[in-house]
């Protein structure tokens, strides 16, 4: 092997004369988009996921904690804040692995001004709720105050509510609750938000829970379901059962628990969203496949120029006794020359304009479509390596089979070749 190595790293690609044949250039410009789409596919893709789940995740809660009882209104679905905190509190591993714990109600309202009305839903939540994602997309204003007992009345609503509404900053409007009878509440606007996350902008409005928990005649202890956040979704689906075995040998070792909780993971409850992430997978599949084929092509045919551009010396290196298996390594060491070059040169490409697009966000997207008004782009070096580490073996998988081309040249016939 090494002097095979030796002999292919004193060739150059191409005559004395230049560099490299017009036909060899243009294979490597070839190889090198090849690979450019490749990493930029990947890129996009990993930054898309990330992106719309790092979304999900943040707006719905991981776990839920929900009363078993099936009905038709809000008070068929109550869960006591302080039975679920019972059971969390007395596994002190599955406790460690939360982030937050919240009391949450939902409610379909109104919101109704002078000219116009949406009908939405009202999420209220309490003091525990991580706000951490809303804040960082506070176009202006605060969260909802949870210190006195005026701040019941506060809500924050997207950009794309307030601009159907005419609505804007320290407004007040009527927000109409509608069971039995009609129930009607003065809200006051305290923050305007745009997470680009159409389902979520075009539907809710954060409030205080104590105004929901007025509304429908509930202690301060009471809501439709826990919220709870972990630290690490890795886990969230054991996670998930472990909490919901706990719940049901509370429910049937503690008389003063009568409730049946059941309990759902951010994946379930958003079942169309991470499948749709899913199929992504496919189309960065099928755009490799297709690369790796054009690649393939493109190898091939840079192979049979190097090994006519060096006919006249396979023919020698044969009169001197080379075999045939180290003439093939030779020339797949050569042709590699290209491969190399193509992933340096594709690598720099694909980082450099991943980044310039992560940073300066220079394609934009429409929101209302993507959930997102811009390209994402995560760059992972992990995925990056081993993404190049392929292309090497199955670059040189490829050269194998028209490698055998060098068995067929005979000394003879080459030594009159021109």
């Amino acid at each position: 092997m090494r002097f095979e190595f030796f002999i292919a790293s004193r060739l150059k690609l191409g005559n004395k004369h230049k560099a490299g044949s017009p036909s060899l250039n243009v294979a490597l410009l070839g190889i090198i988009l090849a690979i450019l789409i490749i990493i930029l596919s990947v890129e996009i893709v990993m930054g898309f996921k990330k992106e719309i789940t790092t979304k999900i995740t943040s707006l719905d809660s991981h776990l839920k904690v929900t009363n078993g009882a099936i009905g038709i209104d809000d008070n068929f679905s109550i869960v006591d804040f302080r039975e679920v905190s019972k059971t969390i509190n007395k596994d002190t591993a599955l406790k460690d692995k939360l982030a937050s714990v919240s009391l949450i109600a939902e409610k379909p309202a109104i919101l109704k001004t002078d000219n116009d009305f949406k009908g939405l839903q009202f999420k209220g939540v309490d003091e525990n709720y991580d706000f951490s994602f809303l804040n960082n997309h506070l176009l202006e204003g605060r969260v909802p105050n949870f210190n006195h007992q005026d701040s019941t009345q506060e809500i924050i609503i997207s950009s794309t509510i307030a601009k159907q509404l005419q609505l804007k900053l320290n407004d007040k409007i009527f927000t109409y609750f509608i069971d039995y009878k009609v129930k009607v509440r003065n809200c006051r606007i305290v923050g305007i938000f745009n997470t680009d996350f159409d389902t979520f902008d075009k539907t809710y409005i954060v409030g205080n829970i104590a105004l929901l928990q007025n509304v429908n005649g509930w202690t301060m202890d009471q809501g439709n379901y826990v919220g709870i956040n972990l630290k690490d979704v890795d886990n969230i689906e054991q996670n998930a059962y472990s909490l919901y075995g706990m719940l049901a040998l509370q429910s049937i070792g503690d008389n003063e628990t009568s409730t049946v909780y059941n309990v759902t993971n951010t994946h379930q409850n958003n079942i169309a969203f991470f499948t749709w992430l899913g199929m992504l997978d496919m189309n960065v599949v099928i755009i490799l496949v297709l690369m790796i084929i054009v690649s393939g092509f493109t190898l091939i045919a840079a192979l049979l120029m190097v090994v006519l551009e060096r006919i006249k010396m396979i023919g020698l290196m044969k009169a001197l006794g080379t075999t045939n298996s180290s003439i093939r390594r030779i020339f797949i060491f050569l042709t590699h020359k290209i491969i190399f070059k193509s992933i340096i040169i594709g690598n720099i490409l694909g980082i450099g304009l991943g980044l310039l697009q992560k940073y300066f966000h220079i394609i934009k997207l429409d929101p209302d479509a993507y959930y997102m008004n811009y390209v994402p782009i995560d760059i992972n070096p992990t995925s990056l390596l081993l993404l190049n580490i392929a292309i090497i073996v199955i670059s040189y998988l490829t050269l194998l089979g028209p490698s055998y081309i060098v068995s067929t040249i005979k000394p003879t016939s080459t030594m009159r070749f021109e």
